[in-house]
């Protein structure tokens, strides 16, 4: 049996830019924005994080920031994957060096992989690092999914904890929860999943909504574990329209502009990656007129 690194939130954290700098200054206040509300774990160099315009030097040293200044109050999760074994293996490496408690690592993308080369993959991450691993599977962004017997087979090296699943594969969920019982966890990597997720077991989310409203998904997912699925679904629901909308062109771009609208300055994205388009600019800031998160 393993123990979960984290239930309840994560945080997805947006990386903010200023003069194409990462600002520490900046990503220091949102990280104590979402320590007060009540996450549990700021997960750091995701998707959201923009880990894929980031070089390795910035990657490491954000990695070492957040550590540093997070200093205990939550746990720490580093975004360390890669299509490269070998680079995977450096940030890996350094973000434990740095006091990270978890890492994330999405499956190889672009070149992908087979089922036996994810085994293989991961296999040789975990059997060089002494901290949890968490796999990432998100077969949009991958052009690949995991299977159940690829998890199972996973579930077996002590350093693989689970998996951030956004599939919405209900089933290959299902199917290894039922197999792996408490050797492999869960969570959400979807925000319109959390509450189905969480009635089969999985122990929360790693979420991009929670960069706006850290205290309704931390409210949300404890609703969950606590076994009020009623309350934690009326939550999801309320909010159903805005995470739709958080998606309305390629994350992280409407939340950084979300973020934006409520005052938070955290810059644009990175190029390729930019600013909404302006009509969906303006249903992301109707979506949150209507549920009151501006004015």
């Amino acid at each position: 049996m393993k123990t979960p690194v984290f239930t309840g939130s994560s945080t997805a954290i947006v990386t903010p830019f200023r003069d194409g700098k990462v600002d520490y200054k900046k990503l220091g206040e949102l990280i104590d924005f979402q320590i007060a509300a009540g996450t549990a774990a700021i997960t750091i160099n995701g998707t959201t994080g923009e880990c894929s315009t980031m070089t390795l030097e910035e990657s490491t040293a954000t990695i070492d920031f957040c550590v540093k200044h997070v200093n205990s109050r939550a746990k720490v999760i580093a975004g360390t994957g890669s299509n490269d074994t070998q680079s995977a293996l450096f940030l890996s490496q350094a973000a434990e060096k740095s006091g990270a408690d978890a890492l994330m690592m999405v499956s190889p993308y672009y070149n992908k992989t087979s089922q036996r080369g994810l085994v293989k993959h991961f296999t040789f991450l975990a059997d060089r690092v002494q901290i949890p691993i968490i796999v990432y599977n998100v077969p949009p962004r991958t052009g690949m999914t995991f299977t159940a017997e690829t998890y199972i087979e996973l579930s077996k090296h002590p350093n693989i904890l689970g998996a951030k699943e956004a599939s919405s594969d209900f089933s290959l969920i299902a199917t290894t929860i039922a197999t792996c019982g408490d050797n492999f966890y869960f969570w959400s990597g979807n925000d319109e999943d959390v509450v189905p997720m969480m009635s089969l077991g999985a122990k929360g989310v790693i979420s991009v909504l929670a960069n706006i409203v850290p205290d309704i998904v931390a409210k949300m997912t404890k609703s969950c574990l606590d076994g009020d699925f009623k309350a934690g679904a009326a939550l999801q629901l309320k909010y159903f329209n805005l995470i739709k909308h958080l998606f309305i062109e390629t994350s992280p771009m409407p939340v950084k502009a979300a973020l934006n609208l409520m005052g938070k300055d955290v810059g644009e994205p990175r190029m390729p990656l930019c600013d909404l388009a302006p009509e969906n600019h303006e249903k992301l800031k109707k979506a949150m007129l209507d549920i009151g998160l501006i004015q």
